[in-house]
């Protein structure tokens, strides 16, 4: 029984490492680096390729016993690569209507942040009742919820083109549900908030160079 969960166990995080290293490389290289945001998005990919090029060589090496011919090499490389640009893709820029509060926060989706986007698409498969409830925002939207205008807010689009916060439904769920969506985006490197003043909901953002500090 034991070895059935731990394999169960390395199974999932076999799976789910490629995700981590797509998105927690991105934000390493937004972080550290202060790449722009696709090179930031590229990163994480070339990781995350370099991955699933080691797991198809370990399945290959196991099924034949051979490390192959430069040709097989470059067909594994060429499937990882094909795989990963395929899902970046779809997850930057694919979201169902039912993931979003309103239709007007919809057709601002695409100014969200590619890894803030890239971040809530993998959530979404294993969360598909995730809803966002807001994005860009400009200073008179605080006013309008009866709020004092915030300078520092990464509602706002920073100077790379791109709003670096987004808000995401927690009412109506159970409070470990929240915590464990809390704990994941903490783990993809993103910093988290939780607000309870005009509507309950996790403030997810990505630090901006613009406003350190910012929220």
């Amino acid at each position: 029984m034991k070895k059935i969960l731990f394999f169960i166990i390395r199974l999932v995080l076999l799976l789910v490492l490629p995700f981590i290293c797509l998105i927690r490389g991105a934000v390493f290289g937004h972080e550290y680096y202060q790449f722009a945001p696709w090179p930031a998005i590229l990163s994480g990919m070339g990781i995350t390729i370099v991955l699933l090029l080691l797991y198809f060589s370990f399945i290959y090496g196991r099924i034949t016993g051979k490390i192959g011919s430069a040709r097989s090499f470059k067909l594994r490389m060429l499937f990882a690569i094909f795989l990963v640009i395929g899902y970046s893709a779809y997850a930057v820029v694919y979201l169902a209507e039912s993931n979003v509060k309103s239709s007007e926060i919809k057709n601002t989706y695409s100014s969200l942040h590619p890894i803030l986007r890239l971040s809530i698409s993998t959530v979404i498969f294993i969360d598909n009742s995730l809803l966002i409830t807001d994005g860009k925002r400009q200073p008179e939207d605080y006013k309008k919820m009866g709020l004092k205008t915030k300078r520092q807010s990464l509602h706002y689009v920073q100077s790379d083109g791109y709003v670096h916060a987004v808000d995401i439904r927690t009412r109506g769920h159970g409070a470990f549900r929240n915590e464990l969506l809390k704990l994941y985006f903490k783990l993809m490197g993103l910093n988290t908030l939780r607000h309870v003043g005009t509507e309950d909901h996790l403030h997810i953002s990505l630090s901006s160079k613009d406003k350190p500090g910012g929220i």
